[in-house]
Formats: C-alpha cells, sequence, structure tokens
C-alpha cells in the first residue's frame, strides 16, 4: 500500500503548479477575446473617452457587464460604433443619446432617476405591503366574524319538531 501512497502525493503536489500554468496559458487568450487591437483607436485621448463611454454602456447579452468587458460579439460591434462616433467627434452625451435612442435606457449600466426606474425599484417593497394589508384585514374579517349562533330555546325546538313532521 506504500507505493499507492507517494504516487498521490507527488499529485497532491503538482496540482497547485498545474493550475497555475494551465492559467497562465489560457489569460492571453481571455485577454485577446475582449480587446482586439483593431478596434482600438489610434489617439488615445479619443480611444480613452471611447473606453469611458463604454463602461457606461450594459452589453444586451451579457446584461451585467458593460461592453469594454464583454467579449460578447454584439459588445464588440457596440464597441466599434461607439469608436466610430467618438472619432466623428460627437460629444459624450450625443453617444450616448444615440445608443439610448436606438436601444432604450435599458442599454445604461446606470439609468437616469425616472418615474419608470423608481417604480422599477420600489415594486418589491410596494409588494409586500401590498400583502401584508391584505394579510392583516383577512385576519381582521376572520377575527370579526360572528360566533356560532346560540343554542336554541324550547320555543324554537318545539316550532321546529312540528315544521319538521309536516
Amino acid at each position: 500500500m506504500m507505493p499507492l501512497l507517494t504516487p498521490l502525493r507527488r499529485l497532491r503536489r503538482m496540482l497547485p503548479a498545474l493550475l497555475v500554468g494551465v492559467s497562465i496559458l489560457l489569460a492571453p487568450v481571455l485577454v485577446l477575446a475582449v480587446d482586439d487591437p483593431s478596434e482600438m483607436l489610434p489617439d488615445p485621448k479619443q480611444e480613452a473617452r471611447a473606453e469611458a463611454i463604454g463602461s457606461q454602456l450594459r452589453c444586451l447579452v451579457c446584461q451585467n457587464e458593460s461592453i469594454e468587458d464583454s467579449g460578447a460579439g454584439l459588445a464588440r460591434d457596440l464597441r466599434k460604433v461607439v469608436r466610430e462616433h467618438v472619432a466623428k467627434g460627437e460629444t459624450d452625451k450625443q453617444i450616448m443619446d444615440w445608443m439610448v435612442d436606438r436601444y432604450g435606457n435599458f442599454i445604461r449600466l446606470s439609468p437616469p432617476l425616472s418615474v419608470g426606474t423608481l417604480l422599477l425599484w420600489s415594486m418589491p417593497v410596494l409588494a409586500l405591503l401590498l400583502g401584508l394589508t391584505t394579510a392583516f384585514f383577512a385576519y381582521r374579517r376572520r377575527a370579526a366574524a360572528p360566533a356560532a349562533p346560540p343554542p336554541l330555546s324550547d320555543d324554537e325546538k318545539a316550532r321546529l319538531a312540528k315544521l319538521t313532521k309536516d
């Protein structure tokens, strides 16, 4: 049994090194999937602006990542569109307005405060309050329901017996 333990111990010692090696080998592949040098603008200031705008826009595929962080094909296309608008000399507001007109406020990672967003964020609280109110009134109605009717008197029992005989 001793010869079997030695290879297992060796494998246990080598496992962290293997994991580090595999992650080092895969890291360049992951980086290239997100940042394609061909889509970057030649002017560093324009590129920084494009990245800043892209970090405010939601990837419509991933939905929890910005288009700058996503490796999805649609995010890549949106990055190109943002860079085209930046290269044309449009302002950040013009680019953001164009994106919102095209895709709606959902494309913003942090949408502006409006009646719709307030309603969206307050719905869980409103639903909880509605449920508690309904439960409260149902409990009160049940508690206020009349008790069982009083027992019949002797006259009522006699009258009932007479009616049931007929």
